[in-house]
């Protein structure tokens, strides 16, 4: 995690590397850990290691509990996937499986889209 200050704006930006097992679980865990010092100065980013949606996997596969799970975390803490707002259905694939065959969108990042209260 990384505190400063940017044009007179205070900032936050938290780095995650997530391990390829449990990946969403620790996800989830570290934005727990953290959510008193998320708010709308923060980004994240990193490698989750997971994709977030089913347009982030070539397969179409459904999304696994642990990964709904972190979903409706990241929701909570009111955070948005801004690749998912500039690219609402595009497949910008960030990893290639060759055990699987397959392509995967495993790096993220989030940040608040909304303006804090005056």
């Amino acid at each position: 995690m990384l505190k400063g200050t940017i044009h007179q704006q205070d900032i936050t930006i938290i780095n995650i590397y997530a391990p390829n097992n449990g990946a969403a679980t620790f996800i989830k865990q570290i934005l727990l850990k953290f959510k008193n010092q998320i708010d709308h100065n923060t980004i994240i980013m990193g490698d989750f290691n997971t994709p977030l949606s089913p347009l982030d996997r070539s397969s179409k596969q459904k999304l696994n509990k642990e990964t709904i799970e972190l979903n409706i975390t990241i929701n909570n803490l009111d955070l948005t996937d801004i690749y998912r707002i500039y690219q609402p259905s595009s497949n910008g694939y960030t990893f290639f499986s060759a055990a699987h065959g397959s392509f995967s969108k495993i790096d993220h990042i989030l940040c608040s889209m909304h303006s804090p209260s005056p």
